[in-house]
Formats: structure tokens, sequence, C-alpha cells
């Protein structure tokens, strides 16, 4: 989240303020799967940069959404885990998921040529 705001007009732009980035959810969605290393997260979220892959997760742990772990070994790296607080917006991404696949249904049953690389709504405990 850039500059918290002092006002909301309602809780949907607050929850933007937080995960409403193109890349936010998507990191997130990734790390339901567990921690991750910053270079695993930047092979599974296609098309990201390192610096905004960089940016996104400070500011995810800045809003207290991941956790930064680093573990002092030879050679010493760091993981990212959705926090316990972040925890509570997995059902918010698997929504997400579940009306994106049915969005594609839709547009396949239109006539829209689509496709969607691989369904992953079972993931997140409905």
């Amino acid at each position: 989240m850039n500059e918290p705001q002092n006002h909301y007009t309602n809780g949907v732009l607050m929850t933007l303020a937080v995960i409403g980035t193109k890349w936010e959810p998507l990191i997130l969605c990734h790390l339901v799967d567990g921690p991750q290393r910053p270079a695993d997260l930047k092979r599974a979220v296609q098309g990201i940069s390192s610096k905004v892959l960089t940016d996104q997760l400070r500011e995810l742990e800045r809003d207290g959404i991941i956790t930064r772990t680093i573990f002092n070994e030879v050679p010493p790296h760091v993981e990212y885990a959705i926090s316990e607080y972040g925890q509570s917006l997995v059902p918010i991404l698997g929504v997400m998921a579940n009306w994106g696949e049915a969005r594609i249904d839709f547009l396949k049953q239109s006539g829209v040529a689509v496709d969607l690389t691989y369904t992953d709504h079972e993931k997140y405990e409905l």
C-alpha cells in the first residue's frame, strides 16, 4: 500500500489499496502453495520484472500480508510466506479464481476463443 488514507468510501477500496495491483494477487496465489524464494516467484509470476517483484513483496510485507524469513545458511537465502493475517485473503483469492474460471467458461460458450492454462480454485478451501 502506498500512503495510507484516513478515509475510505467502502471496504472494497481498502482491499484494493492492499492487493489492487496487477501483481499482488498473483504473488499471493503462488504463496498459497507454501513459502517461496524470490527466484521461484519470479519464474511463477510470468512477466513480472525483478524490480517490480521486489517492490510488491516489500509492500505486502509492510502491510502484514506476507512474512520474510532470512536463512543464515551458506549461501544465505530468503523465503516469503503468507502471514497468519494474510491468510484471511485466501478465501478472496479463491472467489476470484472461481469467478475467473466461470468467466472463461462463459466466454467459450459465447464463441470466444479463450484459453486457461490450469484451474486452481480447489486449493483455496472455499
